[in-house]
């Protein structure tokens, strides 16, 4: 089969693609592909790889499949993909070592109150105290402290063990939307948080799930972090409520325009320097082994396509 990868550069540069080339009869590699050059670079192909570029029903005649480098399909026209009969593969599991260190680390921040002590010291603040050390922030100690993490998959079940071992009390919260789900109702969950976790899709049921309207029910002081899809919270309304002092701190690894070239309100506010916020450039997930994790779930899914 002849397969082509459209986007490598989204994977880095010190990936081996060794793995899928023994998969197929000839790999093509494109660093990037944008939508005026997908149809030539398509064409002839059994198999296109993407990580992000979108593949619209027009660009599917021929294929034997379609490979996702990455968990989201939103970029595939997955309807008209299985109205052709051309299957569809994604790679689950890559990075969750990544991107639960990812968030222990933000988590870690935020109760440590590192962005207002590393603005203090660039402001001089230290070399001015009168005594050895500052104490202008107050930080929070984890253990006994409850985490509410939403997403009770395979990453949020990782972010638990590791907050677990801090001494936290981790309470999982009911699906959005699901009926006959015993676990806690989001917004009564967030009543008794002292740090709040996304680990969960983006859908019609998360899409703002903390939000201006309970945002006023969370328990003062909380640490809310999201490290799933921009837009599972309103960022608007954490930022309204990190202003106003009700929440103790707020760290984002997504956005929901990305990347945000148009700028946005948390990148600003950043720029201020005077709060407890911290905004990652959606890398939570790229250590070198999800990486190349996910190539190797790649060729996988090339060889279950072969093997039908």
């Amino acid at each position: 089969m002849k397969a082509v990868i459209l986007d490598a550069d989204t994977m880095g540069s010190d990936v081996d693609f060794t793995p899928i080339r023994e998969q197929v009869s000839e790999l093509t590699i494109y660093q990037r592909t944008s939508p005026e050059e997908l149809m030539e670079r398509i064409a002839g192909k059994d198999l296109i790889m993407t990580n992000k570029v979108v593949i619209p029903a027009t660009a599917m005649d021929g294929l034997k499949g379609i490979l996702v480098m990455a968990t989201g399909t939103n970029n595939i026209d997955t309807q008209a993909a299985a109205d052709k009969g051309i299957p569809v593969r994604n790679v689950v599991n890559y990075g969750t070592d990544s991107v639960a260190q990812h968030t222990l680390m933000l988590i870690l921040a935020l109760a440590a109150r590192l962005p207002k002590y590393q603005q203090d010291v660039k402001n001089n603040a230290w070399v001015t105290s009168p005594f050895f050390c500052l104490l202008n922030h107050r930080t929070t100690q984890l253990s006994g402290k409850t985490l509410v993490i939403v997403g009770e998959g395979t990453l949020g079940k990782a972010v638990a063990r590791l907050a677990e071992a801090f001494g936290m009390k981790v309470v999982f919260t009911a699906r959005p939307g699901a009926e006959g789900d015993h676990r806690p109702a989001f917004n009564d969950a967030i009543k008794h948080a002292d740090v709040l976790s996304f680990h969960c899709p983006l859908n019609d049921h998360t899409r703002h799930l903390l939000n201006r309207d309970n945002i006023d029910d969370i328990k003062p002081g909380c640490l809310v972090v999201n490290c799933a899809r921009g837009s599972i919270i309103d960022e608007m309304a954490a930022l309204w409520a990190l202003q106003g002092g009700l929440l103790g701190g707020l760290a984002v690894d997504v956005l929901p325009v990305e990347p945000p070239r148009g700028g946005h309100p948390l990148l600003a506010a950043m720029k201020q320097g005077n709060m407890n916020l911290i905004v990652t450039p959606h890398n939570a997930w790229i250590s070198p082994q999800a990486r190349q994790n996910v190539v190797n779930l790649t060729a996988d899914n090339i060889a279950e396509l072969a093997g039908h």
